[in-house]
């Protein structure tokens, strides 16, 4: 049964939300931007009209997500006073009272997320390190790893091109994760050099061995980003798709490869920037995705340039060896832990299930980072 100072640090953090999101100042605000959606001309300019649609409902999120934390916490204030009562049972209340902390910690956590990228989709690219076969099982182990997480947080996964490994595992991978919210802002936490030390299924002699895989994350933009790509720097190949054997095998070239000449504003560099997409086959549409990941890619680089704090993460800064992971997952310890962070579990199951959300938690509240405004 909880105590009256836990229902007290109940109400005191709903408070304390209402404060730190300016409920009042954001439900005026949404009230002036709905009455904009309601103008006879609104949809004559459809691109605005979807980016105002898009800010209406981003505060009204905020508005809902605060409404359910209060619910909740005044439901928990009345199971508490009716116990006394006799009229509900310490069980119900402690289940009143989880719902509320959990709530509450949602929300704390997305106000974490104040960054314009945060709510974004995300393209989330994972390569296989040095080591064969024991690293392109690692990097599979992964991608099921982000799966498994994006599945369970409402989220589509769509995989525009995978490698596969020589004997098992992947080479690499590239998903776009869309449909729910804060994708970016919650998998930036990921961006790095994941280690795997286990007894290999692969090695004869039972050894136990250590494997490396890097994971990337950037932002997935849409057509409300502007984002230039200069064609005189843009050059397309076209291959034929791999299939699995007989009708299934692509007969026609609809895999695209698209090259890009990137030059480094600040230092002048030049750097090819390599995509292929295969999602489809529909050369055109494969044409397309590869661009919105090009462009994805170019903003992630300006972003970046803008968020120092991000920048020691930019594709390609880290080799893919020991020093610069920033988790080490160690099956026969039964430990996960966050370099960054020292957050680690036992659970190495659920991890791998894709039960990362401690971790992330735990990243954004050690790397909060502050509004550009």
């Amino acid at each position: 049964m909880i105590t009256a100072e836990q229902l007290k640090d109940v109400q005191r953090r709903v408070d304390e939300l209402h404060r730190y999101l300016d409920i009042d100042r954001k439900q005026i605000e949404f009230e002036e931007e709905d009455l904009r959606t309601q103008a006879p001309d609104f949809w004559e300019d459809p691109k605005r009209a979807r980016e105002q649609m898009k800010k209406v409902k981003d505060i009204q999120r905020w508005l809902d997500g605060y409404k359910e934390v209060r619910v909740l916490a005044d439901e928990l204030q009345l199971a508490f006073d009716f116990y006394h009562d006799e009229m509900v049972t310490e069980e119900e209340v402690d289940e009143d009272y989880s719902k509320a902390i959990t709530a509450i910690e949602n929300l704390e956590l997305k106000n974490m997320l104040r960054q314009k990228e945060d709510p974004m989709d995300c393209v989330l690219k994972i390569n296989s390190g040095a080591g064969g076969t024991e690293s392109q099982d690692w990097a599979s182990m992964l991608m099921r790893m982000y799966m498994r997480w994006a599945e369970a947080h409402g989220h589509k996964v769509s995989i525009s091109n995978l490698q596969d490994g020589d004997e098992a595992g992947i080479k690499s991978v590239t998903m776009e994760i869309e449909g729910g919210e804060y994708a970016y802002g919650y998998l930036k936490s990921e961006n790095g050099v994941h280690r795997l030390v286990r007894v290999s299924p692969f090695n004869a002699q039972g050894k136990r061995m250590t494997s490396f895989a890097s994971v990337f994350v950037s932002p997935l933009v849409d057509d409300t980003i502007e984002v230039y790509v200069d064609p005189a720097k843009l050059s397309w190949d076209t291959f034929r798709s791999s299939g699995a054997g007989g009708q299934n095998v692509n007969k026609v070239e609809s895999g695209v490869r698209l090259r890009y000449w990137y030059t480094d504003p600040d230092t002048g560099e030049e750097e090819e920037i390599l995509i292929e997409n295969t999602e489809t086959r529909d050369q055109p549409k494969n044409k397309e995705k590869a661009l919105l990941l090009l462009k994805s890619q170019l903003y992630d680089r300006a972003m970046k340039k803008r968020l120092e704090a991000q920048a020691k993460i930019e594709a390609g800064k880290k080799k893919i060896e020991w020093g610069s992971q920033i988790r080490s997952y160690v099956f026969d310890d039964r430990r996960v832990k966050d370099h960054r962070t020292n957050y680690q579990t036992s659970d190495v199951d659920g991890v791998m299930d894709g039960k990362i959300d401690g971790f992330i938690k735990a990243y954004l509240m050690e790397f909060p980072v502050n509004d550009e405004e």
